[in-house]
């Protein structure tokens, strides 16, 4: 089975759908996974995804806020959704394809803006949605897993714009690369993108507060795509659609692309 993935954080799947829209047309995915909806589940634009071929969906949403979906051309089974942290909001889902290859979908908490748990508790909530994650894995070692999503850390230097200047601004700090990495290798994941294009400066977001975003190209990897050890070299083709990111009422993020043959 051959398909190819994106993962977007797209800021409001329906304020920005003729955006979605214009990706499944043009890059044509087999499987989108979406963050940040910030929309219940029944009120997710759907129309415009089954015109295109795209009739499989499981989600989980809320109003106004996060939310994650998995929109298909390939059949999905819905195998639920978790409330790490015990935050209550909907910030995973999971859904198994016809190979028995789960996907996971996840937008991390953000963070708040400063690195200090004691002095933000979003930080605080964003580690300890890592640890449970990481506990998790540490528990039942995923297998024929692919995880992607917007998981808000940038851990490589090469994954910010400038790895010195962002040691102590949230998404790069060293104790969320820690955590990072700690979930990384609880799950024996491996990190698909940079396992495809290993060096260089990679980035997915870039701040809406920077009027000229792709000249001033002060970027970060936020978004991810990972997969379990056992498949990760059926991986290949990543790319991220930096383009994106200019597009007409674009959302903060670029797409992350990977295909996978297994």
């Amino acid at each position: 089975m051959s398909f190819k993935l994106a993962t977007w954080n797209i800021n409001s799947v329906r304020l920005r759908e003729p955006i979605v829209l214009k990706l499944l047309r043009e890059e044509g995915p087999d499987i989108l996974c979406l963050q940040e909806c910030k929309s219940l589940v029944e009120l997710i634009p759907r129309q415009g995804f089954l015109d295109l071929g795209y009739s499989h969906i499981v989600a989980r949403g809320q109003k106004g806020y996060n939310g994650v979906a998995i929109i298909s051309k390939i059949p999905l089974e819905d195998v639920g959704g978790l409330d790490l942290a015990n935050l209550g909001h909907a910030r995973h889902v999971a859904a198994t394809l016809p190979s028995g290859v789960t996907i996971h979908n996840h937008y991390v908490p953000a963070g708040g803006d400063f690195p200090d748990r004691e002095k933000n508790e979003k930080f605080g909530q964003k580690l300890d949605y890592l640890t449970e994650l990481r506990d998790l894995f540490l528990a039942q070692k995923p297998k024929r897993s692919i995880l992607v999503g917007d998981l808000n850390i940038a851990p490589r230097e090469d994954d910010v714009w400038d790895h010195k200047k962002l040691l102590k601004v949230v998404s790069h700090t060293p104790i969320e690369v820690q955590h990072f990495r700690d979930v990384m290798a609880a799950g024996d994941w491996i990190d698909v993108t940079r396992q495809d294009i290993p060096h260089g400066s990679l980035y997915s977001w870039w701040s809406y507060r920077a009027k000229d975003w792709d000249t001033a190209d002060k970027g970060r990897r936020l978004d991810h795509v990972w997969a379990t050890a056992d498949i990760a070299q059926s991986a290949h083709s990543s790319s991220v659609l930096r383009r994106v990111r200019g597009w007409d009422k674009p959302s903060d993020h670029a797409p992350v692309f990977a295909s996978f043959d297994i």
